[in-house]
């Protein structure tokens, strides 16, 4: 049981005081207050020399710097006596967000419950802590054993309970700044409904027969890339989908037959062609009560937990094993149909920062703050993790690698990666290339108002500094749909000609102008958020026939496709997805979110027309070149206006691939010279068979489409 601190834990109406580093506490003090040797600091046994170095007004308070002569030393109580007889805890304050903290207390082991041969060892980094304990809980969710932790080297608290093996739930309890806190252990691998208590786990009890991680389908490199991306709940949520587990990990292990022509469930992604499914956040978060019944929607970037698969996407978010048995499962079927998996993941904020394991167990640390002390708000959700300390960088690497160990996940998506700094970054890239260099890491590389040093940031304008990690492309976004804030404008892909010179740079993948290669550059015009495409075109052109909205729609999903670079496709893209000009639906009903499997049988040719676009990305190497001089087998053909035409010499033979695309309302024509030529995409078709044979010198093309063809020199 922790000690009752009551007779020291009392905070002063007059004064606050905080340790901001390692020998100076800031005190903020009524103005009435006296100052000068008033104050005496002690730890509860000696008192300890303290010199008034600097006091200033703010407002109706008195600030007060006292220099310490003895060091704090984290995980001790210090109290401040006025001789009014006032009397504080320092709080621990700024104090943890120093480099010297960082220096002195970062630890490199293992964390979390360790299952042995001799019980469980439980650890958790707790450095400003005066105890922690472990609570043991049976069943029944009732407390059944206390068992004290004792404190290691760089603020370790440690526990074994021989007793205590796998299936164990606990929860730690931590007294730190003068408070009580119970919370789950964040690094728990294991949890109950909505993460309430943490199991200890035996992993190997939770695999699927045949389980194996590493057996994954043959990558080569990232430009070889398709990524579809999808959420969990949407792809099987609508009736019509004929899967039984809808809204659930188990329905991607279904394999319905097929309807109309076309595959139902997986064997449909698998179809389409597509190489990797980016799942949107399946890490646990707290918008949605997995306890009830049917839970709420939500997209799910409201982290709570690293380590723990979402619940409310199982078939029983009460026992611990089946939600990450499920997830293995959904991976390893993926896996079983050539198809790679990558984890959406929010390590950039938490869902709410004082509710959150890390801030209860070390407050303070994990986040950034601004200068006048608040939380920093770059994420725009009330707080911004600190990936620039070692501990959360920590967290956040070995979040990363136990995903990619355990579960066989092949990449990642940082959302709001602008938030995070290089190094983290880099250090994740190393982490994930120890384990397989084809994992792919890519994220939204936007510049975040947070308080870390842009020259600092995983922006795009620093993907230099950032090799092998790839970010989505704004100004390829912008330039073939419009600039994505305002919604009247427009891009090449629905008559916007002026923008040509900028398309021509993102064909080559943006290298040199943003980019060291091309596999950095993630090409899109749609995704989960903001309007989807087909929405967007509602609002941009209300006055503009269906037929022709599916032409900009084909051709802006056509030039994705084609580009250098990596294409990223947002799930129901290749049907015109609609949610009904709903802008940001992430908490929207399923009504809104669902994959409408009825739209895309419905348009059945522009699913097929997507499909072949895919298999001529995959089939030809011209369209995935990576290197900066690779760019130079590029050659753009003089055109008018409206047409964006360029010519790509093969590799190693006399072929060349020609394409043509018109942003124009009208029909136009091209010379693309002489010679015998093979039309591989036309009008509502592709094909890496040839549709027909031309010789033609002169090529007419039809308003807001595409033309590929073969040709040999």
């Amino acid at each position: 049981m922790i000690r009752d601190y009551s007779a020291y834990k009392k905070v002063s109406q007059a004064f606050t005081a905080y340790w901001d580093d390692f020998q100076t506490i800031t005190v903020m003090a009524d103005i009435s207050l006296d100052v000068q040797d008033a104050y005496t600091l002690t730890d509860g046994h000696i008192d300890l020399s303290i010199e008034v170095k600097e006091t200033s007004k703010m407002g109706k308070k008195r600030l007060v710097s006292l220099h310490v002569d003895h060091e704090y030393s984290p995980g001790n109580n210090y109290f401040l006596v006025h001789s009014s007889g006032e009397t504080s805890l320092v709080f621990t304050g700024k104090v943890v967000r120093t480099d010297l903290f960082d220096e002195r207390y970062y630890y490199d082991g293992e964390l979390g419950a360790i299952l042995t041969e001799n019980g469980t060892i439980f650890r958790v980094w707790a450095p400003t802590a005066t105890e922690v304990i472990v609570n043991i809980y049976n069943e029944e969710f009732q407390k059944v054993k206390e068992l004290p932790m004792l404190k290691q080297e760089q603020g370790v608290f440690e526990g074994l309970a021989p007793e205590d093996g796998e299936g164990t739930l606990y929860t730690y309890t931590v007294y730190v700044n003068g408070e009580i806190r119970e919370t789950i252990d964040p690094y728990a691998k294991a949890a109950t409904s909505n993460c309430k208590f943490g199991m200890v786990m035996n992993a190997s009890n939770t695999n699927p027969d045949g389980w194996n991680p590493m057996e994954k389908p043959t990558f080569a490199k990232p430009s070889d890339a398709v990524i579809y991306e999808l959420h969990v709940r949407d792809f099987s949520s609508q009736a019509k989908s004929g899967l039984k587990n809808r809204g659930k990990y188990k329905a991607f292990t279904e394999e319905p037959p097929p309807k109309d022509g076309l595959p139902s469930g997986i064997n449909y992604i698998k179809w389409l062609g597509v190489t990797h499914v980016e799942l949107l956040p399946i890490q646990d978060f707290g918008s949605v009560d997995e306890m009830k019944a049917p839970p709420g929607y939500n997209w799910g970037y409201d982290p709570i937990h690293y380590f723990v698969p979402e619940g409310s996407y199982s078939l029983n978010s009460h026992e611990p094993y089946t939600r990450i048995r499920e997830v293995k499962e959904m991976i390893g079927k993926l896996h079983e149909k050539g198809l790679r998996v990558i984890m959406d993941v929010v390590y950039n904020h938490v869902y709410q920062l004082h509710a959150s394991p890390l801030e209860k167990i070390v407050p303070g640390y994990y986040f950034r703050f601004d200068h006048g002390g608040k939380p920093s708000n770059g994420t725009g959700v009330g707080n911004d993790t600190a990936s620039e300390r070692r501990m959360m960088r920590k967290l956040i690497v070995d979040s990363v690698v136990y995903w990619a160990k355990e579960y066989g996940v092949d990449g990642f998506r940082f959302d709001l990666m602008g938030i995070h700094d290089k190094e983290t970054m880099n250090e994740v890239r190393y982490a994930l290339d120890c384990i397989d260099p084809s994992i792919l890491i890519f994220g939204e590389g936007w510049h975040m108002n947070t308080i870390l040093p842009d020259h600092r940031k995983a922006m795009s304008s620093n993907a230099r500094e950032t090799p092998r990690i790839g970010y989505f492309n704004d100004h390829f976004r912008d330039s073939v749909k419009g600039k994505l804030f305002d919604t009247g404008s427009t891009g090449f892909a629905n008559g916007n000609f002026s923008v040509k010179e900028d398309v021509k740079k993102c064909i080559m993948g943006s290298v040199g102008d943003k980019f060291i290669t091309a596999s950095q550059s993630i090409n899109y015009v749609e995704c989960h958020d903001n309007h989807t495409l087909w929405d967007r075109l509602n609002r941009s052109h209300p006055s503009v026939r269906e037929e022709v909205k599916q032409g900009m729609h084909r051709l802006a999903t056509a030039i994705t496709i084609l580009c250098q670079g990596i294409p990223f496709i947002h799930a129901g893209q290749e049907f015109f997805r609609t949610k009904n000009g709903v802008e940001d639906s992430y908490k929207s009903p399923d009504k809104i979110n669902r994959f409408d499997w009825q739209r895309m049988r419905a348009v059945q040719e522009n699913v097929k027309y997507i499909r072949g676009l895919i298999s001529i990305r995959k089939h030809f190497e011209a369209f995935k070149m990576t290197e900066g001089h690779d760019m130079n087998r590029i050659n753009f053909i003089d055109s008018p206006g409206p047409i964006l035409a360029y010519r790509i010499n093969q590799h190693h033979t006399s072929e060349a691939i020609i394409v043509i695309h018109n942003g124009g309302y009208h029909s136009d024509v091209i010379d693309i010279g002489d010679g015998d030529k093979w039309v591989l995409v036309e009008g509502e078709h592709a094909s890496v068979e040839p549709l027909r044979k031309t010789s033609e010198k002169v090529i007419s093309i039809a308003p807001f489409s595409t033309i590929v063809l073969i040709t040999s020199d």
